[in-house]
């Protein structure tokens, strides 16, 4: 696409829309940003912008829009939105009554690519997304190829396609409100790591969630990862659009059959990418590179090693690169022993399905959980996770909503329901899961709510129980 004098919109003044913003200006385009907000950061970042475009030899011209983020600026021939914004807001209505056409910085990322760019290894999935793309990245790294996870995470990756010294390959992360802005995306290879209700509220239906998701395989040259204890992941492949020869390839937390990669006492093997699928399998890694080897994070690391494995990296590589990777917080991190009682924050379990994989991890369990909702129901949580819980320690806006389940399902289950969002109810909620906790137990932050009823994100949740499990062993 020729972007000189192009007329383009761009939804939203944060990162991703100011990367955009940037690159197609620089282009030679004419871009307006619009953006609801009003506030000092949002004027100290429109005047940037401008600015950045007002000297008479630059290329194209940006102007900013605050306060109206819902009419469609005239003309307009291309509408560039950022992730969050919902496809039911307005200015998207005016732009299909337009016949203009609306797409996401990824997108334009991937339109952007120079002649003999990058591949991309894509992940998507309702949990463990970012993890399996550092994952990936750091087996990259290790096999000696440029690489960087980005994506979702990381530097805009409008910015990395643009850059001045060219990368081997990129480990991308895909949200599903990327995937939903991104028509023509074709991978080299893709991996969809679970799938379980989540963001209803913006996709309207788990049907269109789900299609989103599966956007991610479409064109795939080389292999379709699918998570073979989630039959909706295969069924995303089989229903994929995908160049001939590419292959569907699993994983499971079992022995792996042909074209997977699984587990066989403790050794992470692939029967994926050998001469011999049906006869030969070849050992990558022991569970205990896995840093956490907690069940889903092992998954994650299988993903990762497919996604590698397809692009023809050796398996001393994936062993190497697992060994080097180091979790983000938040992320089943553990944060101290104390009397023989063990804090792990997992505060990025913010919905039921990575609750659930977070308490697959341990027993016995004295849980800490609540927030924000979101719409989640808890029946299938507790009762999944009832035989491990010592007991039960209630925070947040719909907290009610666990309670409820416990009592149903898990009855005899000390509960203790803290109804206080001060700043010192985490403290109070790590003092009350001491007093239930035993030698030997876990205590586990694992929300499976959001946090934003409390804190501001999910990290500050997770930074105000490490504080509070810091002072308990401190005795402050």
């Amino acid at each position: 696409m020729t972007w000189q004098d192009q007329h383009i919109t761009v939804a939203g003044l944060g990162v991703s829309g100011i990367s955009a913003a940037r690159a197609l200006a620089g282009l030679g385009a004419h871009v307006t940003v619009v953006d609801g907000g009003e506030s000092e950061q949002h004027l100290a970042r429109a005047a940037q912008l401008a600015a950045a475009f007002d000297a008479p030899d630059t290329p194209g011209t940006v102007t900013v829009r605050l306060g109206d983020a819902d009419t469609l600026p005239e003309p307009t021939d291309l509408v560039v939105t950022s992730p969050g914004w919902k496809p039911d807001s307005p200015l998207f209505a005016a732009a299909a009554e337009a016949g203009v056409e609306v797409v996401g910085d990824v997108e334009i990322a991937w339109r952007l690519r120079p002649e003999g760019a990058a591949d991309w290894l894509c992940v998507t999935g309702t949990n463990g997304k970012t993890t399996t793309t550092r994952m990936l990245a750091a087996i990259l790294t290790a096999a000696g190829l440029r690489t960087e996870a980005v994506g979702n995470i990381g530097t805009p990756l409008i910015d990395v396609v643009l850059a001045a010294e060219p990368y081997d390959v990129l480990a991308v992360e895909l949200s599903s409100y990327q995937l939903h802005w991104t028509p023509s995306l074709r991978a080299h290879s893709a991996a969809v790591l679970n799938l379980a209700p989540d963001h209803l509220d913006w996709h309207g239906s788990m049907e269109a969630y789900a299609a989103d998701k599966g956007r991610i395989y479409e064109g795939n040259r080389v292999a379709c990862v699918y998570n073979t204890a989630d039959p909706a992941t295969e069924a995303l492949v089989r229903a994929a659009d995908v160049e001939e020869g590419c292959r569907a390839v699993g994983f499971t937390l079992g022995a792996p059959g042909p074209s997977e990669l699984g587990v066989v006492e403790g050794l992470l093997v692939d029967r994926a990418f050998v001469p011999d699928r049906h006869r030969q399998a070849q050992e990558l890694a022991e569970v205990a590179d896995v840093d956490p080897p907690a069940p889903h994070n092992i998954a994650n690391a299988l993903a990762a090693a497919a996604l590698a494995r397809a692009y023809g990296v050796e398996a001393r590589a994936v062993r190497d690169g697992l060994r080097a990777f180091a979790p983000d917080p938040h992320r089943i991190e553990k944060v101290a022993e104390i009397d023989g009682v063990t804090y792990v924050d997992d505060s990025k379990a913010t919905n039921t399905h990575a609750a659930e994989a977070s308490l697959n991890a341990y027993r016995p369990i004295v849980w800490i959980a609540g927030g924000l909702a979101k719409g989640a129901v808890f029946d299938d949580l507790v009762t999944s996770a009832a035989d491990r819980l010592r007991g039960v320690v209630l925070i947040g806006q719909d907290r009610a909503l666990i309670r409820e389940a416990l009592a149903r399902h898990a009855p005899d289950v000390p509960v203790v329901d803290l109804d206080r969002t001060d700043t010192g109810a985490m403290s109070a909620a790590v003092t009350a899961a001491r007093d239930l906790a035993e030698a030997g137990d876990t205590v586990l932050l694992a929300p499976a709510c959001a946090s934003m009823d409390m804190f501001t994100n999910y990290n500050r949740r997770g930074e105000a129980f490490a504080e509070a499990v810091r002072a308990l062993a401190t005795g402050a």
